[in-house]
């Protein structure tokens, strides 16, 4: 049967017809070699202009009006889309200008040696002061709240245990060595069983035996207590030194109100669980050895946080060699029992008008200068303290710490310090007197009266960053490692898209490498310099400490 539609007949003949006619004009066409076969029409391009107006006219004209929530988003998206392309082009903009200025100051190797106080003058902040100051971004990004809470309270937790086990292991030793070690032990005894029990050859002399504390049978001549114990101030403390093994040990010291005597324990943790508390210093009556005070015995008054105590080195032969190779050991209380203390000062309160004194001057005199010196290198200290400390490293030939009055007018000159000749003389005529009049000082003390340092509280967490990254305890940390702990991820400059964490880490680095004298490595001593110097353009504890503990998750 044969359908048709709209006047064509599908019939076969019909279509044999039309296949034949289309073969014919084909072959006609490549006979002919006619480019424009008069069957195919031509396109008029010109036709093709106004097709958008036709599909404008096919739109209907009856659609409803947009609702005013609709107009509400699309100009909520517009202004989005507007202000996100203005700082897409701003970021741009930076980036090209930044990129500019790079290739026009290029940096030399000279640049990172310890004479960097001609680099600028003092007003004029270099490409590394600049670097420096990225990281007082980590300030205006607060630590998150309750993660900081939990941290702290776990880390409180441990700090009591620690202390806990310190105060155990102090009470074992000096209980029992009171009683064990007593001479009249060995004569009351063998003379009580002597009576009783036959002579035997064969029995092992009593001299020899070993004895607990439950064996003893005679009261011991000696007056320390449980009691008499008990009446003592506890205290934490860390050693003043630029060796890190040294700087990073954990010490907790006793002083005895009754004899005014001290001892000092060292807690060592080894792993994750296994610990052990050792004597560090031996209970005894000890003196200052530094300072006004040089001379006159430990009192109570003498121990509040910031307080240092001074030690002979060679009357303590159990200390590590790192420690012996100077005349004197420092250290430094970062804690104390604030309680007990103030429940034992009345009984014991002496009064020392005189050097009281003379202290206070002194101190008055370091204020005066650490004033006008932070106020100068309130954006400039990372450079000016980490080159003082490669400077007088360099000037210590013999390694003791001691230099003499001409380095330090040296290292004046060549830092650009704004330290009149007066206040240098007032200066040194301190230090020069506390420090036995030998003509030499000890240039962690000079820099600590001339510029200052850091509170404890955050030498505490400064400390607590670079143990992280120490986790072999050496006292030197490879700069694979800092790269690999460091997270700039937080950054406020990260977060908004001005800068990429790579970048942030860079600048980091390079200000870093900047305050060691190897570049693969970094000690504790630089470590700390570098955030003493970040520590100066700081006002506020948390802002500090949100600085370390952002990037370093402390």
């Amino acid at each position: 049967m044969d359908l048709e539609i709209k006047g064509v007949v599908t019939s076969p003949r019909t279509q044999t017809q039309l296949f034949s006619g289309r073969k014919n004009a084909f072959q006609q066409g490549w006979t002919t070699q006619n480019p424009c076969q008069p069957v195919v029409p031509q396109l008029d391009l010109g036709s093709l202009v106004d097709s958008d107006d036709e599909e404008q006219d096919i739109i209907p004209e009856n659609l409803p009006a947009p609702s005013s929530k609709y107009k509400q988003k699309y100009q909520q998206y517009e202004t989005e889309v507007k202000e996100g392309y203005k700082q897409y082009s701003q970021r741009n903009a930076e980036k090209a200008k930044s990129h500019i200025t790079r290739q026009q100051t290029p940096r030399n190797k000279t640049d990172k040696r310890c004479d960097q106080g001609e680099e600028a003058s003092m007003d004029d902040l270099t490409i590394l002061d600049r670097k420096a100051l990225l990281q007082l971004g980590y300030a205006d990004n607060p630590y998150h709240a309750q993660h900081s809470a939990k941290k702290s309270d776990a880390e409180i937790v441990a700090a009591e245990k620690k202390k806990q086990a310190v105060a155990e292991q102090m009470m074992i030793d000096h209980l029992s060595r009171a009683v064990i070690s007593d001479p009249g032990q060995d004569l009351n005894i063998g003379k009580e069983e002597s009576d009783h029990i036959l002579p035997d050859s064969k029995m092992v002399p009593l001299r020899l035996r070993k004895r607990t504390l439950h064996e003893t049978k005679i009261r011991t001549n000696s007056t320390l207590t449980e009691n008499v114990l008990s009446h003592k101030v506890q205290f934490d403390g860390r050693i003043l030194s630029r060796n890190g093994r040294d700087a990073c040990r954990e010490l907790v010291g006793f002083f005895f109100v009754h004899d005014k005597s001290l001892t000092m324990y060292e807690y060592r943790q080894f792993g994750k669980n296994r610990t052990s508390v050792l004597p560090f210093i031996q209970k005894n009556i000890y003196s200052h050895q530094y300072g006004r005070r040089k001379g006159k015995q430990y009192q109570l008054g003498d121990f509040y946080i910031g307080a240092t105590l001074t030690f002979l080195s060679a009357n303590h032969p159990s200390l590590p060699k790192s420690m012996k190779e100077n005349i004197l050991l420092r250290l430094r209380i970062t804690n104390i029992d604030q309680i007990a203390l103030d429940s034992l000062k009345p009984a014991s309160v002496e009064h020392e008008e005189d050097i009281i004194c003379q202290e206070a001057n002194d101190r008055r005199v370091f204020k005066a200068i650490q004033d006008v010196l932070r106020e100068n290198l309130h954006k400039r200290g990372v450079r000016i303290l980490t080159g003082l400390g490669k400077y007088f490293q360099q000037l210590d030939k013999e390694g003791n710490g001691l230099l003499d009055k001409a380095d330090f007018q040296q290292a004046i000159k060549v830092f650009h310090l704004t330290v009149s000749e007066k206040d240098f003389e007032s200066l040194w005529l301190i230090l020069n007197d506390i420090s036995n009049g030998k003509g030499k000082v000890d240039y962690g003390e000079f820099k600590r009266a001339t510029i200052g340092e850091m509170n404890e509280y955050r030498k505490s967490f400064v400390r607590k960053a670079f143990m992280k990254l120490d986790f072999n305890k050496t006292g030197i940390v490879p700069m694979i490692d800092v790269r690999k702990c460091y997270c700039a991820k937080k950054h406020p400059q990260v977060i908004s898209g001005h800068s990429t964490e790579e970048e942030i880490k860079s600048s980091f680095l390079e200000t870093l490498k900047g305050a060691c004298s190897k570049s693969d490595e970094v000690s504790y001593g630089e470590f700390e310099d570098y955030y003493e110097g970040l520590s100066i353009g700081v006002v506020g504890d948390e802002d500090f400490v949100n600085i370390l503990r952002t990037p370093w998750g402390v």
